[in-house]
């Protein structure tokens, strides 16, 4: 085996990404929830698999973020494990487990590394989440961060728009990017903010930059599995390029099934025994 083909192979960690970064190999980052997907996406060759809590919307038909659980992240975080082999998986904690108090937050941390086996968590929010994360940190647990909009803070900002357009914001964006980074942080998620932003974080930056609506000037990409393969329709932000339209092809096949079955066309003499 070549040493670049045993290289694609080995196992993803959170240093391997920053040695990604420093030789200028962009970061492949997608969301997974279940065994099935996860397992195609991490022998499709993904870099990070991040168990996102996203799922409260695509998986569980919520609004917004806010409403899923920890219980509900892990047993999907627990699912994604059995699946994966070689992606660095990275799991959400949800609203309400770690913004406030820093001993919960550590609590819910030890619960993800221990009942999903997951590499390590993501976070959102700076300055404000800081003990927090440095708590979790002293645990030997490995943070993503993820700033610029934060769904979890939807309730606050009222509205999905694009983040850090006025120099006060951007200012403390790249304040706390620097603090995530100083603390420890392996990585950082920074979603919908304007490209120029985003690469000036990734280039003062060492550690590696990942965006979602932040241009291309990062260090990888992020997107939510079911925008990226078609399977949501409603949901077209700018940023989204969709590489599958697989809303319309399951509902063809389903269609086609049920045709089958109503003419009795299913099954045929060849599929029963």
């Amino acid at each position: 085996m070549s040493v670049a083909k045993a290289d694609e192979n080995r196992k993803v960690t959170t240093h391997r990404l920053t040695e990604m970064k420093a030789r200028g190999e962009k970061i492949s980052m997608l969301t997974a929830y279940d065994y099935s997907m996860a397992s195609i996406i991490d022998q499709a060759g993904m870099d990070v698999i991040l168990v996102g809590d996203s799922a409260s919307n695509v998986m569980a038909g919520n609004v917004t973020t806010l409403p899923i659980t920890l219980d509900q992240m892990i047993y999907h975080g627990k699912s994604v494990m059995k699946a994966v082999k070689r992606a660095l998986v990275v799991v959400d904690l949800p609203f309400g487990t770690y913004q406030g108090n820093s001993k919960e937050a550590l609590a819910s941390a030890i619960r993800v590394m221990k009942e999903t086996h997951a590499d390590c968590i993501k976070l959102e929010g700076g300055v404000e989440i800081k003990e927090s994360i440095e708590r979790i940190l002293c645990a030997g647990i490995p943070i993503m961060g993820h700033l610029g909009l934060t769904p979890q803070s939807i309730n606050k900002f009222g509205t999905y728009t694009v983040r850090a357009r006025e120099e006060a914001e951007a200012e403390k964006l790249i304040s706390d990017a620097h603090m995530l980074e100083e603390i420890g942080c392996f990585a950082i998620v920074l979603e919908k903010i304007p490209a120029k932003l985003a690469a000036r974080v990734a280039q003062e930056l060492t550690i590696p930059i990942i965006g979602i609506g932040a241009g291309g000037g990062v260090d990888g990409q992020v997107l939510v599995m079911h925008d990226m393969l078609g399977i949501n329709k409603e949901f077209s932000p700018r940023f989204l390029r969709r590489y599958a339209n697989l809303f319309d092809e399951i509902t063809h096949a389903v269609e086609g099934y049920i045709a089958d079955v109503k003419s009795s066309d299913f099954p045929n003499e060849q599929e029963q025994y």
